[in-house]
């Protein structure tokens, strides 16, 4: 009954429906979690921000050994030195563990940042990609993200993959 209210109004308006067979149309599937992980623009950035990383917890190690060395004079010559001596030791390691903190802090944030910026830079190449394949390739409609099921013959994943690793080529 719906229906034939439905298609009573399409056409009372001018609007004839068009009518199509599955076989009309063109869709595919793309898995964006595969598409990044093994793409190269993904390989790169992430070792690029490993190395970023090391130098990063390098400096932040030897301020936490600093900071060991000093706590463990204090234990060891406390016993010998002024009250002077000690006071100024302790707030030293105070400071130093406070700026500690604080670059730890700020390498998470910066750390997270800059995964962010990566994917979203990795997540519009493949988007870009998908388009370009979508045209190419005269594709209807290509779903991704959120699916729970697609038969293997329409997912298109290696197609992008492979357009991106000759993508990364070209650089």
């Amino acid at each position: 009954m719906r229906g034939l209210i439905l298609f009573s109004l399409c056409l009372s308006f001018g609007i004839v429906p068009q009518l199509a067979t599955a076989a009309d149309y063109r869709i595919a599937v793309v898995d964006p979690n595969r598409v990044v992980e093994k793409s190269p623009q993904y390989e790169a950035a992430r070792d690029a921000l490993q190395r970023e990383v090391e130098d990063r917890e390098r400096g932040l190690r030897d301020q936490q050994e600093q900071i060991a060395s000093l706590q463990k004079k204090l234990e060891h010559d406390g016993a010998l030195m002024s009250e002077n001596e000690i006071q100024r030791l302790q707030n030293d390691i105070r400071s130093r563990t406070r700026k500690l903190k604080y670059a730890r802090d700020e390498f998470q944030e910066d750390f997270a940042l800059r995964q962010n910026e990566l994917r979203k830079k990795l997540g519009r190449q493949v988007n870009e990609v998908v388009v370009e394949l979508a045209k190419e390739q005269k594709f209807d409609l290509i779903i991704s993200d959120g699916l729970v099921y697609s038969n293997p013959r329409i997912d298109i994943s290696d197609l992008v993959i492979e357009r991106l690793k000759q993508e990364f080529n070209k650089k």
